[in-house]
């Protein structure tokens, strides 16, 4: 009976999960971007609900149609107007930071509109009646969250076999410049895609939400374990998603009764796991998806910023320590803390300039492997041997993580990095550093250094900092690093000229990652207690973003990077009249990823770009052959 039960509720959120996985699966066929703000959509889909019906009193009846056939309708093709069009033929990594920006800023924003200090309760379409299945009591709302999952199911195969415009729907993916000959608009056809993905996000999030509360975070990550279902149908076939999302949830409801109490020696560890279920089934679809049908994304014909010289390197890092030295001297105790945090994270960001600038490997996990760090810290005392446990420790996480992925690039390469991250808050943060637990973690002892006074600190990070950033220049100008530009630019080229493509994916990932944990030591040394919220993968998200701004691929987009993200708070503190609720890490990152995430390289880029060219304008042009230089760079990576 028990059995039964579990998989007749297992059932029903195994809906939940097809109906949030099948919109995300009709705007990607259709405009061939995997839309990372499909869970805050719905999440917002499902504030707009509340408000509608909770706060101003309207009836059900006419406030679900106004959601669910106007306002989310509208809110999904001016998205696919204003962001998505314009994107036609951009890369996988720029459209990541197009949608990843807007999930920031949708929850940036729904936390500024309904504060998230207020707690709120969506009450269910149908609080009476119910009936029995095989001895298993449904509720009216579980029955018809099987209903709708069945409607929405029959209505689209109906849509793209039956009708015109389902028919030039499926026409649009195959071949856009044929449907268009044959009068459709292939841009109106993905603007309606859009529209019915954000409807159907929104039911999600509206039938989901009575159990799960009104919380702008949690709904939005609930919404996104959709994207495991999104998976098994391989992002194309809507049968095959409806079906992983019943798996997924009959996999969820199962585990903590018929599978965690089995694995031998952890069965109480195992059942606390339960959330992060969803999480480690897209991890497990991932590592086994066909290498063919993967799609890669390419940074090829995108000028790098220039690398500064070995001395331009050197100057640079003397310079920042001098201005350090000249801020101990004027900045307050408390001032000198946030410095080093700014500090702290940029050495941090400085891994994702290795990793993700420099190879092309997205990461959205940089925050799990600082927290790694940070983690090993706090149980080694006063031992400043705790920051190599750290850096050994997150090293370690990475390259597991590289091996787990080696085939993996673009939009999945995201995804496995996001499924990670997510699975580390529910399986290990949260159970060492949640629920109202802390860490202390002691700041570490060097011979003949005080380091317990915060401007020593603040030197010793800063002097960190400079000799990383050289390090990281030198490894872009040196042979490794030509591979790894040869890797972003081009694996399959890569390998063709004799690079062993996934052992250099494995080393960059394993030292980016014991940066990334070096610099958790140093951030939980500063701090001196950090918690699970510290290490969330929104942050993660947040940081990718803020560099992305500041230039992915350069020093100046680490610092800059650092420097919003830590001064938000601060602003929004300091400055009277901005109430506490509105989160500008969230709402400015996003904003600013949207609006110049179309470019790449940053800011950083566009500074280096204009002194190429300035000094361009006092250099006499070059009299070599055209296409000499890209076959010197070839020769070079070789060598």
């Amino acid at each position: 009976m028990e059995f039964v039960q579990l998989l007749v509720v297992g059932l029903v959120t195994g809906c939940v999960y097809a109906l949030s996985a099948t919109g995300l699966v009709v705007t990607y066929t259709t405009s061939g971007i995997f839309n990372f703000a499909h869970g805050a959509i719905g999440m917002l889909g499902a504030f707009t609900y509340w408000q509608l019906t909770v706060g101003w009193g309207w009836p059900a009846a006419l406030a679900l149609p106004a959601v669910l056939l106007v306002l989310a309708p509208l809110f999904g093709a001016g998205v696919e107007r204003v962001l998505i069009r314009p994107l036609h033929g951009a890369s996988v990594d720029v459209t990541l930071v197009i949608t990843l920006g807007l999930l920031l800023f949708l929850l940036g924003a729904a936390n500024y509109i309904w504060d998230p200090a207020t707690s709120r309760v969506l009450p269910e379409l149908f609080t009476s009646g119910g009936t029995s299945i095989a001895g298993v009591n449904l509720s009216s709302q579980q029955i018809l969250i099987v209903v709708v999952a069945v409607a929405v199911a029959l209505a689209l195969r109906t849509l793209f076999s039956r009708t015109r415009i389902g028919i030039a729907m499926r026409g649009v993916v195959d071949d856009p410049d044929l449907c268009a000959m044959s009068g459709a608009s292939p841009a109106r056809i993905q603007q309606l895609s859009w529209a019915i993905g954000a409807s159907l996000a929104s039911v999600a999030g509206i039938l989901i939400a009575p159990k799960v509360g009104l919380s702008s975070i949690q709904l939005t990550l609930l919404v996104i374990n959709g994207y495991a279902a999104a998976l098994f149908g391989r992002l194309k076939s809507l049968p095959r998603t409806a079906v992983g999302g019943i798996l997924l949830g009959i996999v969820v409801e199962m585990y903590p009764v018929y599978i965690a109490p089995h694995v031998p020696g952890f069965s109480t560890t195992a059942t606390e796991l339960t959330k992060a279920v969803p999480m480690i089934f897209l991890g497990v679809l991932l590592l086994f998806l066909p290498s063919a049908r993967l799609r890669t994304s390419t940074a090829a014909g995108r000028i790098a910023p220039t690398v500064p010289g070995l001395r331009q390197s050197l100057v640079g890092g003397v310079g920042l320590v001098v201005v350090a030295v000249v801020l101990t001297e004027s900045l307050s105790s408390d001032n000198l803390g946030i410095a080093t945090s700014v500090v702290v994270l940029a050495i941090a960001l400085l891994s994702l300039v290795l990793l993700t600038g420099y190879s092309g490997q997205t990461s959205l996990c940089v925050l799990t492997f600082v927290g790694l760090g940070a983690w090993a810290m706090g149980h080694s005392g006063h031992s400043v041997l705790g920051l190599l446990w750290g850096a050994l420790l997150a090293g370690a996480a990475g390259a597991l993580v590289a091996l787990a992925t080696a085939r993996l690039r673009g939009l999945y390469l995201a995804l496995a990095t996001f499924a990670f991250a997510k699975g580390m808050d529910e399986a290990f943060f949260y159970f060492h550093l949640g629920a109202g637990q802390q860490l202390e973690i002691a700041r570490f002892r060097l011979p003949g250094i005080d380091t317990s006074s915060a401007s020593t600190f603040f030197l010793l990070c800063t002097l960190v900092l400079a000799v990383a950033s050289v390090g990281v220049l030198a490894v872009r100008r040196g042979r490794w690093g030509r591979q790894l530009t040869a890797l972003n630019d081009s694996p399959a080229a890569c390998a063709t000229l004799g690079v062993n493509t996934t052992v250099t994916k494995v080393a960059v990932f394993t030292v980016a990652a014991a940066m990334a944990g070096f610099a958790g030591g140093l951030y939980g040394s500063s701090r001196g207690i950090v918690t699970n919220n510290d290490f969330a993968v929104l942050g993660s998200l947040a940081l990718l973003l803020a560099v992305r701004v500041g230039g992915i691929n350069t020093i100046t987009g680490a610092v800059f990077g650092s420097l919003t993200i830590t001064m938000f708070p601060e602003i929004q503190k300091h400055v009277h009249g901005l109430p506490d609720k509105l989160q500008l890490a969230y709402l400015l990152t996003g904003l600013a990823a949207v609006s110049v995430g179309r470019d790449p390289d940053g800011l950083g880029g566009q500074f280096s770009r204009l002194g190429h060219h300035l000094r361009g304008l006092r250099t006499p042009p070059s009299s070599s052959p055209t296409g000499i230089p890209e076959l010197e760079e070839a020769r070079l990576v070789h060598s």
